[in-house]
């Protein structure tokens, strides 16, 4: 079974670990779609470190078979060359799993989607983490 999973991965934390564990149980490939630079001015924020680092550094980790950057413009497009078995959102995402699964049906896609639970650690978001930064750093030198 190919999983997939997605996000920005701006600043790698606990968070983005547990996330993609838990959607390696899901099956014996696990394909990590990086969010592209465009995708994430448009949606979050300016990103922190550029696409190409970030697709390097998730690509990395033990559970990842595959990472690939995300396209801009129609989400859903890359799902034909990824073919999954099976999405899975991480706990924070904001799509819900019926309005997903709805999409996917009507888009001619037979797959399953399933969510991710929430990392128990205190620094497990890049604005939480950044925050801390400015909070502990933001005017020293």
């Amino acid at each position: 079974m190919r999983v997939m999973a997605s996000g920005v991965f701006d600043i790698l934390h606990t968070g983005h670990i547990s996330y993609l564990e838990q959607a390696k149980t899901y099956g014996d490939e696990l394909v990590v779609v990086v969010a592209c630079d465009e995708t994430v001015r448009k949606r979050k924020h300016e990103p922190i470190t550029p696409e190409t680092m970030r697709v390097r550094i998730v690509s990395s980790l033990k559970a990842v078979d595959r990472a690939v950057i995300g396209r801009g413009g129609d989400m859903f497009a890359i799902l034909e060359e990824i073919r999954p078995d099976i999405i899975v959102l991480g706990f924070d995402q904001t799509f819900t799993e019926e309005d997903l699964q709805k999409e996917l049906k009507e888009r001619g896609f037979s797959i399953q989607v399933k969510r991710a639970t929430e990392c128990g650690d205190d620094l497990t978001g890049t604005r939480r983490i950044v925050a801390r930064i400015i909070e502990e750093y933001g005017g020293k030198r």
